[in-house]
């Protein structure tokens, strides 16, 4: 019987799920390999145009149905667990650095490595890069102290660059409320010096309503 792409998945066993998870983090990890290589490769184009048939051929492999845009994955646990494809936490992205978080004992803090796929300036990090994982871990913090919210302004402030190839620390804690809105700061840090901050940021974050909610996230 054909499956439309809009008709939910069957819903699998616990061991399904996992074995799922491990399947699609495994993908991940050699899907940016790949990326990697490629944005460092001097390899010739007769090299080049081989490998883009090759690639082409194992995409061609990715049969069956297709997640709907909306549709949340069944390996994610929405909203407050972990995401599989997120292009900054994901393990089954290409995208991803990916950023690993842990709870702190006054916010949230994630551990990630930027490659040369993430470059901006030569040997940095692309500035819009900072901005996802702060936004990023801002938004979890909100999560963490149990109050969701959603992105309405993110202040920058870059004050050195963020080097590539390094164990950076990315912060982010909750500094107060105002009846739905939430006031969030976060920090970029390498791992080997935390006392200098690369990038900082403040932000405030609103919980949206039942209806907005139901707008924004009919699945849910």
């Amino acid at each position: 019987m054909h499956t439309s792409r809009t008709e939910p998945p069957a819903q699998g066993t616990a061991a399904d799920l996992e074995h799922q998870k491990a399947a699609i983090t495994s993908l991940g990890h050699e899907l940016r390999a790949l990326v990697e290589a490629t944005v460092r490769t001097a390899a010739s184009p007769d090299t080049l145009h081989r490998v883009a048939d090759g690639v082409r051929h194992l995409t061609g492999q990715l049969t069956g149905r297709r997640r709907a845009r909306a549709e949340i994955p069944e390996v994610d646990d929405f909203p407050a667990g972990p995401r599989m494809y997120s292009p900054v936490t994901g393990a089954g992205s290409p995208l991803a650095p990916p950023m690993h978080i842990t709870p702190t004992p006054d916010g949230l803090i994630g551990r990630c490595v930027l490659g040369i796929a993430h470059e901006g300036p030569p040997g940095y990090g692309h500035g819009g890069m900072s901005a996802m994982l702060l936004d990023e871990i801002m938004g979890r913090a909100c999560v963490a102290a149990g109050m969701p919210g959603l992105t309405v302004s993110l202040q920058m402030r870059y004050h050195r660059p963020v080097p590539l190839e390094t164990p950076l620390s990315i912060l982010g804690r909750v500094t107060g409320t105002d009846g739905r809105k939430i006031f969030v700061t976060g920090s970029v840090t390498a791992q080997e010096d935390p006392a200098t901050e690369l990038v900082t940021a403040d932000g405030v974050f609103v919980t949206p309503d039942r209806r907005r909610t139901r707008v924004l996230f009919p699945d849910l």
